[in-house]
C-alpha cells in the first residue's frame, strides 16, 4: 500500500517517517492526531518527529549528497522524478481523497492547484534538468595581463530543508522538492503539522515505487516547532526553502543567519485587484468572487483588496456581492461545492476576529461576517465583503487568510497604484481596463512579483513565482526557481 492506510473507522494511519531510505517510527513512538476541517472529526494519526529524528534526517541527507552519486548524475535524477510522477498518477484517486480530508479541498481545487496541476512541477523539473546547461563556456578574456578561458558551473547547493504550509500541501511540496531534487540536491521535507498525509504518501511512494537512493528524500512531519527550527540552525543544512507566514519567515531568516545559509522565502500577501472605470463589471465580478473564495481565501496570492474607480464604485459593489452569493460553499465532497472550510478552529477564530476588527474600524459590512447557520459542523466562515475601507485600516493592511474581501475606492490611476503599493507586502496583483496600454502601465508600477492583466494568469510550473518586500526572497518554479537550488562556480583556465 503506497498511501496512508485507511482503517475501518476511516482514519489515515501513517506512523512512520522517511529517513535515510527507511520508513521508521518516530523516536519514542511519538504520534499526533489531526482533524478533518469539514467534519471536525479526527482524520488520522501521524508520526511526530523528535529532535533526534530530525538530526538523523539531516545526517542522512548530508551523507547522500556528500558520498552518493545523486548530485552528479542527471540521468538518475530525471529517471527517479519521472518514476515518482508515474506513481502519483497511479495513486491519484487515493491521494485526492487524502488531500480533501486533511485540507477540506473541493473538487475544483483538486482539479487545478492542489493536485492535478501540482504534478506538473515534477515533469517540468525533470525536463528542465535534462536540457539545462550546467556548464557554460564564457569565452576567453584578459585579466591582469593574462588570457584565460572562463567556465560557469551551476552546481547543486547541497542539503535543502523544504518547510511547507497547509493551504496547498501537494503543490508546494512538489514545487520545492521536485526542483531541488532535479538540481541535484538532497531534501528534508517538513510538512505543516495540519497536513502530514500528502507528504508521508509522497515519502512512501518514493521508497516503494522509485529508484531514489537512500537519504536523497526524507519526510519528517512534526507538531513541535522547536524540532522544525533545527533545520534552520544546523550547519549541515545548506538552504532553507520556506513557504508560510511573514512572521515565521522573518524568524527563520534570523535563525539561519547564524550559519549564513541560503534562504528562499515565499511569504504573505495583501494583493490588490485594480478595477478601472472602463473595465467590464459583469464578467469581472464573477472572477473576483472566484479568486477571493478559492481555497476559502487561504491563498497568499489571492487579491484580497478590490480597488474600484469611484465612478463605478457602488455598481461594482452590488455586482460583486451578487457574485459572492452565487458561489456554492459547504461540504468539500459535494461536486457542486466551490468553497470549503478553513483549515482549523484557530484559523476560523482568527478570521472572525478580523471581521470584528473591520466593523470596529468603521468599514461597511456588505455581506457575510459570521459562521453560516446552515453548516453545524466544520470550520466555515461566510463569504464576507467590506466596503468603504480605509486603505490604512488593519483589514486593508494585514493578511486575513480567509474568505474576506475589502473594497476601496480610488479616483486616479496614480492613486490606485499608491494604494496597491501601500502595504508591507508585494506578492501579486490584477489590473483590469479596456485600454490595454493603460492596464500595462498600471501593472508596471505595482511593486509585486506577479501581476495579471486583463484576464491573464501567471500560475504555472514554468513561471517563476515570488514577491517583493516582505512577501519573500527569491523565486519558486520556472528556471529561476530551479536555479535557487544551485550555487555558481567559475573556473578560469590559463591559455597561451
Amino acid at each position: 500500500m503506497s498511501t496512508p492506510v485507511i482503517t475501518p473507522s476511516g482514519l489515515f494511519v501513517e506512523e512512520r517517517l522517511l529517513i535515510g531510505g527507511e520508513l521508521r517510527p518516530a523516536s519514542g513512538g511519538r504520534t499526533y492526531e489531526n482533524v478533518n476541517p469539514a467534519t471536525e472529526q479526527v482524520v488520522g494519526v501521524a508520526a511526530d518527529a523528535t529532535a533526534e529524528d530530525m538530526g538523523a534526517a539531516v545526517a542522512a541527507a548530508r551523507a547522500a549528497f556528500d558520498e552518493g552519486t545523486w548530485a552528479g548524475d542527471v540521468e538518475l535524477r530525471v529517471r527517479c522524478l519521472r518514476q515518482l510522477h508515474a506513481a502519483l498518477l497511479r495513486h491519484a484517486p487515493e491521494l485526492r481523497e487524502t488531500i480533501r480530508a486533511e485540507v477540506g479541498a473541493t473538487n475544483v481545487s483538486l482539479d487545478v492547484p492542489l493536485f492535478a496541476r501540482a504534478l506538473d512541477n515534477i515533469t517540468y523539473a525533470a525536463d528542465l534538468a535534462e536540457r539545462y546547461e550546467f556548464v557554460r563556456d564564457l569565452g576567453v578574456g584578459e585579466s591582469m595581463g593574462r588570457m584565460s578561458r572562463r567556465y560557469q558551473y551551476r552546481e547543486p547547493v547541497g542539503v535543502v530543508a523544504a518547510i511547507t504550509p497547509w493551504n496547498a500541501p501537494m503543490q508546494v511540496n512538489l514545487a520545492k522538492a521536485a526542483f531541488a531534487l532535479a538540481a541535484g540536491c538532497t531534501v528534508i521535507l517538513k510538512p505543516a503539522p495540519d497536513t502530514p498525509w500528502s507528504a508521508t504518501a509522497l515519502g512512501r511512494l518514493a521508497v516503494e515505487e522509485t529508484d531514489l537512493p537512500p537519504g536523497v528524500l526524507n519526510v519528517v512531519p512534526t507538531s513541535d516547532n522547536a524540532v522544525a527550527q533545527i533545520l534552520a540552525e544546523d550547519p549541515r543544512v545548506d538552504l532553507i526553502s520556506f513557504t508560510g507566514s511573514t512572521a515565521v519567515g522573518r524568524h527563520l531568516m534570523a535563525v539561519a543567519a547564524g550559519t549564513v545559509k541560503k534562504v528562499f522565502l515565499e511569504l504573505g500577501g495583501k494583493s490588490a485587484w485594480i478595477q478601472c472605470d472602463d473595465a467590464g463589471i459583469d464578467t469581472n465580478a464573477l472572477m473576483i468572487a472566484y479568486q477571493s473564495l478559492a481555497q476559502s481565501g487561504q491563498g497568499c496570492s489571492i487579491n484580497t483588496r478590490l480597488l474600484v474607480q469611484r465612478s463605478r464604485y457602488e455598481e461594482t459593489i452590488a455586482k460583486v456581492a451578487d457574485a459572492f452569493r452565487s458561489i456554492p460553499y459547504g461540504d468539500p465532497a459535494d461536486p457542486n461545492t466551490y468553497m470549503g472550510p478553513l483549515i482549523n478552529a484557530r484559523q476560523r477564530a482568527r478570521v472572525l476576529d478580523y471581521i470584528e476588527i473591520g466593523k470596529a474600524e468603521g468599514a461597511r459590512l456588505v455581506l457575510g461576517g459570521g459562521r453560516p447557520a446552515h453548516l453545524e459542523r466544520g470550520y466555515y466562515v461566510e463569504p464576507t465583503i467590506f466596503a468603504d475601507v480605509d486603505p490604512n485600516a488593519r483589514i486593508a493592511q494585514e493578511e486575513i487568510f480567509g474568505p474576506v474581501l475589502v473594497i476601496i475606492p480610488f479616483d486616479t490611476d496614480e492613486e490606485a497604484v499608491r494604494i496597491a503599493n501601500s502595504t508591507i507586502f508585494g506578492l501579486a496583483g490584477t489590473v483590469e481596463s479596456a485600454d490595454a496600454t493603460r492596464a500595462r502601465a498600471i501593472a508596471e508600477k505595482i511593486r509585486s512579483g506577479v501581476v495579471n492583466v486583463n484576464g491573464g494568469m501567471y500560475f504555472s510550473c514554468e513561471v517563476p513565482f515570488g514577491g517583493y518586500k516582505q512577501s519573500g526572497v527569491g523565486r519558486e518554479m520556472g528556471t529561476l526557481g530551479f536555479e535557487e537550488y544551485t550555487e555558481v562556480k567559475i573556473i578560469s583556465e590559463g591559455v597561451a
